[in-house]
């Protein structure tokens, strides 16, 4: 039972929202600005899963992928419409707001493991987001986007769930294992907890897929890896902090964000925000 100061749960629904109107033309405006302006980019967040599973729920943010080349052009755009503009973390995400509404610029998972590609965006289907005709990430790189959201405040498992019950299965499984790579037990963890979700509907999940990583996994098992390094980190560094700080187990997490860095396009500090005649204004 929740607290009487803690917010509601969102219930599911297929309900639209009650977006504010100055919410929906801000969104309408940052969509119309990057599709006039060709910045590759595919909206994600909750227009992509209402768009392959009929579930809507309220956001204050606008999500948009993009690779981190892009970045740079986005917020130059965006700066140029009046928008505040900064960098939160330069390994995935870069913010744009005006007044309390946001646009989140992606360029992977926050723990540096998945990172947007081209054909992320090349493969991005074609969509009607808050009345402009745009493009939303295609199902497989949805489900892999919200594949490591598993920390103790959010977990987006029945997203990941809900994308493949309401597409039926019916979704490019290779192209799924290709993009998570070795990080497939994350994969299977997800595709255990939606078998437990519907067991009516396993075969939603190929025969041949099941067989794959559950032999994998069982050979994983069948013998211990002492070398095998620790990885809470990239699950939920915060949870998982005792065993990096205190225990010694490695910082695999800080390893993964690092190689990152170097691929980001770092911004000065003229493109992070409006320059003060512009806040005058």
């Amino acid at each position: 039972m929740a607290h009487a100061d803690e917010k509601p749960v969102p219930v599911t629904s297929s309900v639209p929202p009650d977006f504010p109107e100055d919410q929906k033309t801000l969104f309408r405006e940052v969509l119309t600005v990057m599709k006039e302006h060709r910045v590759p980019h595919a909206v994600s967040g909750a227009f992509a899963l209402q768009q392959h599973t009929g579930i809507w729920r309220y956001t204050k943010d606008l999500d948009l992928f993009l690779t981190a080349e892009d970045v740079q052009p986005a917020l130059d755009l965006l700066r140029q419409h009046k928008y505040v503009c900064e960098i939160l973390d330069p390994v995935w995400l870069a913010k744009a707001h005006r007044d309390e509404f946001y646009v989140d610029l992606i360029t992977g998972m926050s723990n540096g493991v998945l990172v947007v590609e081209p054909s992320w965006l090349e493969r991005a289907q074609s969509a009607m987001v808050i009345g402009v005709e745009t493009r939303v990430l295609a199902p497989e790189e949805l489900i892999c986007s919200k594949l490591f959201v598993t920390r103790r405040e959010r977990f987006d498992g029945a997203d990941v769930a809900h994308v493949i019950f309401r597409t039926k299965g019916k979704l490019d499984w290779e192209r799924i294992q290709a993009i998570v790579g070795e990080h497939w037990e994350i994969l299977l963890w997800a595709l255990v907890l939606y078998r437990y979700v519907y067991p009516a509907q396993t075969d939603y999940v190929p025969f041949r897929l099941w067989q794959d990583l559950l032999t994998r996994y069982m050979n994983l098992v069948s013998k211990n890896d002492p070398k095998a390094k620790f990885r809470g980190s990239l699950i939920d560094e915060n949870m998982f902090a005792i065993d990096v700080r205190e225990w010694g187990l490695e910082d695999v997490l800080a390893e993964y964000r690092e190689r990152r860095l170097p691929k980001h396009v770092h911004l000065e500090a003229k493109d992070l925000c409006l320059d003060e005649e512009q806040k005058s204004a």
